[in-house]
């Protein structure tokens, strides 16, 4: 059986290169990424001139701006950065099926067996290098027989410490330095000690099958994912190299350190096992369609939509999914692209129901010298499961009417929605709650299914609801003959109620202090149908009030 063979990709500028690729002006100057800790911002990433001025990660950004004047920042994105390193994620499965992600700035991929269909180990990190440099990123790459291992050698290899003299050997210094040593050690009271760290000489390092031990004994024992106390620690007593740790007894280790160390080194050795847990990448629905000469006439764009859209629909169907939000990206010939968005108040694949909303904004769409190639990207999908209609013939026939009638209220949504925006269409939906004001909510259409049911009332709600307005009209619970709201005079001839509604006792809400009200429905001559209540009283003074309108 080979062996065990782990790749270590690492992209130390990642934050940094990923803004540069999209502003190639950012790299005429030096850039670092800068994020928030707290209430200080420290350096994140940074690009190559960032380094060459003396910057560093984790550096406080006031710090970087008094060392370099012309400094250029930008906040961090980590969601963007996550899905950059997704896009990476896809490129480096050419290499081998197994990749797994190392958040934030990293991919692990599992090589065993693979290495030789591109010429071997060396040729490979050729390949990545290569194709790293057209993608304008950075790398640094190792490859061992585990994954700790593998780790060590992209970060640290070709480094080691500059001294490996214990800082507690007062002997080891000359008798005329020996009355300063207590100024010049800082680290004996609990500093970390200095660490001189030679050049990197490769981008690749490569520990041959079965000479890990080799490999890692040279570098320094942060190389094996320790935290920085642990570190400083080791450090103190003389232990910097993890060739020192191997020749430790595990249990003083264990002890001091604790188990994490002797886990780590395990790891990184071989003794403990740490596989490569592969993230499958995300589901990416795209097709494209290349054309011979540009076009620009919208029939020829409704044509090749027709020729597009089933290939796209038919991959969504096969993995169970349904396009939500779709965009058509026309690449013209001077290099340029102008694009479309439409969406779907449901999620589907069926290509009736989303080529009409494309044509619909088809007008949208200017040609400039010439269209040579059609994108079409669902840019948004969701789970589509198939419905199985079951039961007698007459329920079978209500479901699949109650089905219908749902398709073509979505796609009626959907056509509005591609006119004025989905979230511009709202529908109200029944709350928990038996006050008025709170009594229903409003939500988007697209967004939410149709209420079935709403609850009973004792009386039915007005069309409109405002803010309860004073009404003057003579004190008391029963219904006035007479009454003056809003400058104006009304009779009253006839009502409907009362029904009563008392405020939430477990809220406090300041329009609801004056007490229970008494609700009733009154006709006016005036023709106005209006809501009327009684409040009794409370933290406020009651009296009667307006609180809607019937028509």
């Amino acid at each position: 059986m080979p062996h065990r063979r782990i790749l270590s990709i690492w992209f130390p500028r990642l934050g940094a290169e990923r803004l540069i690729r999209r502003d190639p002006l950012l790299a005429e100057a030096p850039l670092v990424v800068v994020r928030d800790i707290g209430q200080t911002q420290v350096v994140a990433s940074l690009s190559q001139l960032a380094s060459e001025a003396g910057l560093h990660v984790g550096q406080p950004l006031r710090d970087a701006h008094a060392m370099c004047a012309t400094l250029l920042t930008r906040q961090q994105n980590p969601h963007a950065e996550a899905a950059f390193l997704g896009v990476l994620h896809r490129w480096a499965g050419k290499f081998s099926p197994w990749v797994a992600h190392e958040a934030p700035d990293a991919l692990i991929i599992d090589l065993t067996g693979c290495a030789h269909l591109f010429g071997g180990e060396t040729a490979l990190i050729a390949q990545v290098q290569d194709d790293c440099a057209d993608l304008g990123l950075s790398v640094r790459m190792g490859i061992a027989d585990t994954l700790g291992a593998a780790w060590a050698l992209a970060r640290f290899g070709g480094m080691a410490p500059g001294s490996h003299r214990s800082g507690d050997a007062i002997d080891q210094e000359a008798r005329a330095t020996r009355s300063r040593a207590g100024k010049r050690r800082h680290w004996e009271r609990g500093g970390m000690a200095p660490v001189a760290m030679a050049p990197r000489a490769e981008v690749g390092q490569i520990a041959a099958p079965g000479k890990t031990h080799g490999a890692l004994a040279s570098l320094p024992v942060a190389a094996l994912r320790l935290e920085s106390e642990v570190v400083q620690d080791l450090a103190r007593l003389g232990l910097r190299r993890i060739g020192d740790l191997t020749g430790q007894p595990r249990a003083g280790l264990a002890r001091r350190f604790g188990r994490g160390l002797v886990l780590r080194l395990d790891q990184a050795l071989g003794s403990a096992p740490e596989p490569v847990n592969p993230a499958a990448p995300p589901d990416h629905f795209a097709v494209r369609l290349n054309l011979p000469d540009p076009i620009g006439l919208k029939e020829d764009v409704s044509a090749a939509l027709d020729r597009l859209l089933p290939r796209l629909c038919q991959t969504l169907e096969a993995k169970g999914q349904g396009v939500r939000s779709l965009r058509l990206e026309a690449w013209r010939s001077d290099g340029s692209m102008q694009w479309i968005t439409v969406g779907l108040a449901r999620p589907s694949f069926d290509p009736d129901r989303v080529l009409p909303l494309l044509r619909m904004k088809l007008d949208d769409l200017d040609a400039g010298h010439g269209i040579d190639m059609l994108r079409l990207q669902a840019v948004q999908h969701e789970p589509v499961h198939a419905r199985t209609v079951t039961g007698h013939m007459d329920a079978g026939r209500k479901v699949q009417a109650r089905l219908a009638q749902s398709s073509a209220l979505d796609d009626l949504i959907a056509r509005l929605g591609a006119r004025v925006g989905l979230d511009a269409i709202t529908r109200r939906h029944p709350a928990e709650s038996h006050l008025p004001e709170k009594s229903s909510q409003v939500l988007a259409a697209a967004w939410s299914q149709r209420a079935d049911h709403w609850p009973e009332r004792l009386q039915p709600r007005p069309l409109v609801l405002f803010q309860p307005e004073p009404v003057m009209a003579e004190e008391g619970p029963r219904i006035p003959a007479t009454f003056r709201w809003r400058s104006r005079n009304f009779a009253c001839t006839g009502a409907l109620g009362p029904e009563r509604i008392t405020p939430e006792w477990w809220l406090d809400d300041p329009d609801w202090r004056n007490g229970p009200r008494d609700y009733w429905q009154v006709d006016t001559e005036q023709g106005d149908r209006l809501w009327l209540y009684f409040a009794h009283g409370g933290l406020k003074t009651g009296g009667w009030f307006c609180h809607g309108s019937f028509a």
